[in-house]
């Protein structure tokens, strides 16, 4: 297989591809600059930049419970400025270490924000290359969007990475095996993020949307994601049910309608998804490429090489790619 992946021998196990950088990888200090956007809504979002102002620029989006402090996106940002990349974190509402100023938060459909920064960063920089990458959650929010804007979006590439394409699948499948300790996780770091939230709009005066938080209730006896995204996504983002949010939500009924170059990088043995959200080749735009590694986990792709120890494939294989769109970009406007 072309750019195949190859684990670490003592890592070729799905939980210790995707515990090991969660817990392990060293942290990276970066000099970035921070900017906040406020919103249409009156809320805001807020950047890190990682940029020299006369690169393409790459727009990067985290995962679920993750920031612009995550080890995949500082590791990715150091990565893309050592092949000629600017890069642009955003912070999803609420994720940059400060509470957002509104009730609602984000979610794996929410393109919105995401319209609104590449927007805002268009009109800044209209003679800029473009390109976005994003991770599980961002990986989604990215795909979904990009198939809503199709010819309206101008961006060189895009990369999208672990991406839940069915929610629903991925939701069931962290209530089955070990993938239960991830549920566990995560819903309890949704949980902190409300409670959060809602003592900070109280002690800010938001009380109006303080209230909406409290109207969801206690929340400590949610187990699983689908109660989760029923009583607290679906009520706080408009959709009727659970069973809604998934399907308006999931990614992969908008692969068809992209028009960017996108590389989708997917795990066999991820232990956040099943191979049945995979979609077939005829569900793929004809300037989208699957690349399935056998494996990698959710977020992982840690292999080993000599001399080097451990690295992170990622952080080779997206920025080869973007390289690869860039050249065929730059000529074909010639």
């Amino acid at each position: 297989m072309k750019h195949s992946f190859e684990p670490a021998w003592w890592l070729r196990n799905p939980h210790l591809q995707t515990i090991y950088p969660a817990l392990f990888r060293k942290s990276i200090v970066l000099e970035r600059v921070r900017e906040r956007l406020i919103t249409p809504d009156q809320d805001f979002l807020d950047l890190d930049w990682y940029e020299e102002s006369d690169k393409p620029l790459v727009i990067l989006l985290h995962g679920l419970s993750g920031s612009s402090e995550s080890g995949y996106i500082l590791g990715l940002q150091k990565a893309l400025r050592g092949c000629g990349f600017a890069s642009v974190a955003l912070n999803f509402r609420g994720c940059s270490g400060t509470p957002n100023w509104k009730a609602r938060c984000y979610h794996s459909g929410e393109t919105e924000d995401i319209a609104f920064v590449y927007e805002t960063l268009r009109l800044r920089f209209p003679d800029r290359h473009f390109a976005a990458i994003g991770f599980s959650l961002g990986g989604n929010v990215l795909l979904k969007w990009l198939g809503e804007q199709g010819s309206a979006v101008s961006l060189f590439a895009a990369v999208a990475v672990s991406v839940p394409l069915v929610l629903s699948e991925c939701a069931s499948r962290l209530d089955k095996g070990f993938s239960r300790i991830y549920r566990r996780y995560l819903l309890d770091e949704l949980k902190q993020y409300i409670e959060l939230k809602l003592a900070f709009l109280d002690n800010q005066g938001f009380y109006d949307q303080a209230d909406r938080l409290r109207e969801l209730g206690d929340l400590s006896d949610i187990r699983s994601f689908w109660q989760y995204d029923e009583r607290v996504v679906a009520r706080l983002h408009g959709f009727r049910d659970a069973s809604d949010y998934y399907h308006r939500s999931s990614s992969r009924q908008f692969i068809g309608a992209i028009r960017v170059p996108t590389l989708l990088i997917q795990a066999h043995d991820d232990p956040f998804m099943t191979p049945a959200v995979l979609p077939n080749s005829q569900e793929l735009a004809p300037l989208v490429t699957m690349e399935v590694q056998p494996w990698g986990g959710h977020v992982g792709f840690v292999h080993t090489q000599k001399q080097q120890g451990k690295t992170y494939w990622l952080d080779k294989r997206i920025p080869a790619y973007l390289l690869s769109k860039l050249d065929f970009g730059i000529h074909s406007e010639v």
